[in-house]
């Protein structure tokens, strides 16, 4: 369990395309077997120590013959940002994923100081 201080609470957000391969013929799209991508979140200010992450598909593009196959995740969480992990495998073709995605953790506040 995150045990967060309650004064100092923040929460990231965004929305990220990771990929739209059937307009280049990527292999998402054209491939067969296992698949993974790997794309980087960097937060725009940083929490105090690793936030918990939530990433969840916002909008997938499948192509309706074949069995759709997806797993998405977050990985290498640290208080700067974590990578959103996307795998596939078997004759799945993914043509286009988004992933929305939120971080709540400690923070650092202005009022903040530390004693040396």
């Amino acid at each position: 369990m995150l045990k967060l201080n309650g004064q100092r609470v923040g929460v990231a957000q965004g929305s990220l395309v990771l990929f739209s391969d059937y307009q280049d013929g990527g292999v998402m799209w054209t491939g067969e077997g296992p698949r993974e991508l790997r794309k980087l979140v960097e937060f725009k200010e940083p929490f105090t120590g690793a936030p918990a992450v939530h990433v969840a598909f916002s909008m997938w593009d499948l192509d309706q013959k074949h069995n759709g196959r997806m797993d998405i995740s977050a990985d290498m969480i640290t208080e700067e940002g974590f990578v959103i992990v996307f795998r596939t495998w078997g004759d799945t073709r993914v043509a286009r994923v988004r992933a929305d995605w939120m971080a709540i953790g400690s923070c650092a506040h202005e009022d903040d100081w530390e004693v040396f």
